[in-house]
């Protein structure tokens, strides 16, 4: 069926009349109707309703507490408004626990309780226990019960602990996501059929603009001819397109993501230099230069890093330009700060290789945080999104804030745990058994689960308020933090689409949304 913009503009009002009647709902409706919203992927239409929603909850569960709901519930809201940035202490759960300070074996059987249970456990801060035992007793209940349950459900639960809603890539799973899905909400299944409706029609017309925008990227890369005069750097402008469509998903940011893949794209070519061409005497010269950001430098430069230099200078005053004439906000001391902190992290790793040392693993994660350029990335994007500057973000962001380190730990750590990868400076894992002999690699292997179980738990506080950066900023170090499964967990994941799987379907159109959960 052909795509009527009147249609759609007819059924986006019906879901937001709709939303602004939730009030007036069962709590449970409240819930998960905001739940599928979110899940669907169609939030960017109803913002500003959410956001009013939210704040209604939040400001009733302050005053009232969360007295007459049950499991399902609590954990339900308990994740919805940690989610918004509002903080809900853990020790709501208490109420949940026997007289022997362990969660109540009654709720062993209540597996809608428990999925939206170890949801809520993802959301933890350093210091709540509770949500890991939380995790712990929602997760050994829904695997003890698998085998025996229908399909559906089994299929849910089956998502659910290998993909919690925080800490995955939903912008990447709501094609895969089904009414079947939903409990709790059955009397307003029209309701969320129409939100798949919409879902579906949005989808097909925003894969239409990541086809142009891909286009337009393409042709950038092909003018700049770098794919043709070094051929021992890496080509893959969709790839590096799809990492700023992660970032940034919201359809309005079209320019954003066309001017973050340039970043994006710098990194990746960077890296490739220090990784596999300059020597480390053209790298300390090349470093040198990037710090100073002189132009009358390069002459000291071989020819390629000349253009590599030129072309650094190039994108970084076009965003320059662009941030200043749309938000009045000079940002070209932060992006060349950025750029030099990537250059001398890339030197420091250049310079083990060539020692053939490994470094202790503390000092190989801290400077592991400032070349997995997740910093390059997150300083782009804050000047892009042209959001609430102020003195005191601004100078708090070129400081590797909380938000950034650990959103690039996770980066780092995961990417250390992808055996796929063949770095010659080493990993975390290889830094720790040296310090640690005798350790065997499947332990420095927990080691590191446990230090990326501890950087969300950072990364989930640095999201709550108050936070002095904006939201969409704040959303957008989560969906980095959410890509790294993408990228790095494929073969263990079998529900997770791959990035070429994912790419195809941009261009391609290769999935479609459907409301039949058999297939």
């Amino acid at each position: 069926m052909a795509f009527s913009p009147v249609e759609h503009a007819l059924k986006l009002e019906a879901c937001r009349n709709r939303l602004s009647q939730v009030g007036k709902a069962s709590s449970l409706e409240n819930l998960t109707i905001i739940d599928a919203v979110h899940r669907l992927g169609t939030g960017h239409h109803f913002q500003d309703e959410i956001e009013q929603l939210l704040l209604k909850l939040y400001l009733l569960c302050r005053n009232e507490g969360f007295q007459g709901m049950n499991l399902h519930e609590v954990a339900l809201c308990f994740r919805l408004l940690r989610q918004q940035g509002y903080f809900v202490p853990a020790g709501i759960f208490n109420k949940f626990k026997d007289s022997n300070g362990r969660f109540n074996q009654e709720f062993s059987n209540d597996i809608i309780g428990l999925i939206e249970l170890y949801e809520a456990s993802q959301l933890s801060i350093e210091g709540e226990e509770i949500l890991d035992e939380a995790a712990e007793f929602s997760a050994f209940h829904l695997k003890a019960r698998l085998e025996r349950l229908d399909h559906s459900q089994a299929r849910l639960v089956m998502k659910t602990l290998k993909h919690p809603y925080h800490t995955s890539p939903w912008r990447f799973l709501a094609t895969d996501f089904f009414l079947s899905d939903f409990q709790g909400c059955e009397s307003k299944c029209e309701w969320i059929c129409l939100q798949q409706e919409v879902a579906k029609t949005d989808f097909n017309a925003i894969q239409s603009l990541h086809q142009k925008e891909i286009i337009q990227v393409s042709k950038w890369w092909k003018d700049l001819g770098l794919a043709e005069e070094w051929s021992f750097a890496r080509d893959q402008p969709t790839k590096w397109y799809l990492e700023s469509l992660v970032c940034l998903p919201d359809p309005s940011l079209s320019d954003q993501r066309i001017e973050l893949t340039k970043s994006i794209s710098l990194i990746y070519l960077i890296d490739d230099i220090f990784d596999l061409h300059g020597t480390l005497d053209e790298l300390t010269l090349f470093t040198q230069v990037v710090n100073r950001w002189d132009y009358t430098d390069m002459d000291q430069l071989p020819d390629y890093m000349k253009t590599c230099f030129k072309t650094l200078c190039d994108i970084t005053n076009e965003i320059n330009h662009k941030v200043y004439k749309e938000h009045g906000w000079n940002p070209i001391d932060s992006l060349r700060k950025t750029w030099a902190s990537l250059c001398n992290a890339f030197l420091v790793e250049a310079k083990w290789v060539a020692s053939r040392e490994l470094p202790k693993p503390d000092e190989y994660l801290k400077n592991g945080i400032i070349s997995s350029g997740v910093h390059v990335v997150l300083v782009h994007t804050f000047f892009l999104l042209g959001l609430g500057f102020t003195k005191e973000n601004v100078e708090l962001l070129n400081n590797n804030p909380g938000i950034i380190s650990s959103t690039a730990s996770l980066f780092r750590l995961w990417d250390d745990l992808d055996e796929k990868q063949d770095g010659q400076d080493g990993s975390y894992v290889d830094c720790y058994m040296k310090e640690h002999q005798g350790v065997t690699v499947e332990d420095a292997r927990e080691h590191v689960m446990q230090m990326i179980s501890k950087a969300w738990k950072q990364l989930n506080k640095e999201c709550l308020s108050p936070n002095l950066f904006p939201a969409s900023f704040i959303k957008a170090s989560l969906n980095i933090a959410r890509m790294i499964p993408l990228m790095h967990s494929n073969d263990a994941n079998p529900f997770l689409p791959s990035v070429e799987e994912y790419m195809k379907s941009v261009l391609y159109g290769g999935k479609t949304l459907t409301g039949n959960s058999n297939q």
